[in-house]
């Protein structure tokens, strides 16, 4: 049995897409100052963005397959669903 994801309003997605813009735009802004604080808004709005846009998922899609490594590290780093069950799959499969 499949678990469908929950549909949200499409007006809650664009302010969600939007806000994920806004917060990329932001990284840029605030790079230049010292410390880590564009890379968090960065993530954030990366994170925002690929939940709710599928043209930004299919560009990600295509850039995992072309960088696998870094695909990887940026799907641990968001916590994505599929990648820990691919990682606990991947795991299994060693073990044998």
């Amino acid at each position: 049995m499949s678990a469908r994801p929950k549909q949200r309003h499409p007006a809650l997605r664009l302010i969600q897409l939007g806000g994920g813009v806004l917060l990329i735009v932001g990284a840029g802004i605030v790079a230049p100052l010292p410390g880590p604080g564009g890379i968090f808004l960065f993530a954030g709005g990366l994170v925002l963005v690929l939940r709710n846009s599928r043209t930004a998922q299919v560009h990600f899609v295509r850039l995992k397959r072309r960088w696998p490594r870094t695909g990887a590290l940026v799907d641990r780093a968001m916590r994505r669903r599929s990648a820990l069950r691919r990682h606990a799959r991947d795991k299994a499969a060693r073990s044998r």
